[in-house]
């Protein structure tokens, strides 16, 4: 056999990779999203997922328009039939937002802190925060050392998951520029990037997996049964609509005043109605209202 024609050969008895993939869908962890579904993701086994991430803007995870520059983070950490379980393993500001931050007049104080949380997990934490003005180099260090502060004794207070929500939705943020702001007017706190390094102990609240399909079945049977209703909605008017411009119609011929029309006029809705012309214009008129 030719060479050309044995790796002809070769190449069709070859598997197609892709025809062996099949469609998984990724879920938010338990707490705090309840494995709010957050995307799909295509793999031949379930094994190939464990440990790959997965990014969503934090805008398209609950709805805050003004978080359209955060990114949140998530790793595949077990698989359930075609569910891919997540956990939150951190989130990041886009460069492009915190380039825009940053002016040549201002001054730009950042840190990297390690934290150990109430429940064990270890996560590091990156704060930036930029001043209104440019500020001496002992200011930089005062206002750095209060934000390292109130970031560790929060976490150290708190569990992951209460850390990660006042993360997400700025209450540390809020928190340390106040402080800040003591020793020098800020214009901008941010955590620009949160890691978790390792887990802790997990502690799992909300409604189970089971839970959820059910409630995700009920759901798509009622919007099912709704669809249908509209469907039959739409002749059931249009039989109401016949009968209303039927009514219509017989209040008009009964309104219309005939005296005041000629007798051609008379003639031509008596031809339109298929009935006799002769006669007298008052006769017209009496066909015309029976």
């Amino acid at each position: 056999m030719a060479k050309g024609a044995s790796a002809r050969a070769a190449a069709r008895k070859q598997r197609d990779k892709w025809k062996a993939k099949r469609w998984y869908t990724i879920r938010a962890p338990r707490t705090p999203w309840s494995f709010r579904v957050i995307g799909e993701t295509l793999a031949e086994e379930p094994e190939q997922l464990i440990g790959r991430n997965y990014e969503v803007m934090q805008n398209e995870l609950d709805g805050d328009f003004s978080k359209m520059h955060v990114k949140v983070i998530f790793r595949v950490t077990d698989v359930l039939g075609n569910d891919a379980i997540t956990e939150f393993v951190g989130h990041e500001l886009l460069k492009d937002h915190v380039r825009r931050q940053v002016r040549r007049d201002r001054g730009k104080i950042d840190d990297t802190i390690d934290v150990v949380t109430e429940d064990g997990y270890y996560v590091r934490f990156k704060p930036l925060m930029i001043s209104r003005a440019r500020i001496k180099a002992s200011q930089k260090q005062q206002m750095r050392t209060l934000a390292r502060e109130i970031i560790l004794t929060t976490g150290a207070t708190s569990t992951w998951f209460n850390l990660q929500a006042s993360t997400l939705d700025g209450t540390l943020e809020t928190k340390i520029k106040e402080a800040v702001s003591k020793i020098q007017p800020v214009r901008t706190v941010v955590i620009r990037r949160t890691q978790l390094i390792q887990s802790g102990v997990l502690v799992e609240d909300g409604p189970t997996l089971d839970e959820i399909h059910a409630k995700e079945k009920e759901e798509s049977a009622a919007a099912k049964s709704v669809s249908e209703e509209k469907e039959i909605e739409p002749e059931e008017d249009e039989e109401v609509d016949a009968v209303e411009n039927l009514e219509d119609e017989e209040t008009k011929s009964d309104d219309v005043d005939y005296s005041s029309m000629t007798v051609a006029q008379l003639k031509e809705l008596l031809k339109a109605a298929g009935k006799p012309v002769s006669g007298k214009k008052a006769d017209l008129i009496e066909r015309l209202n029976e």
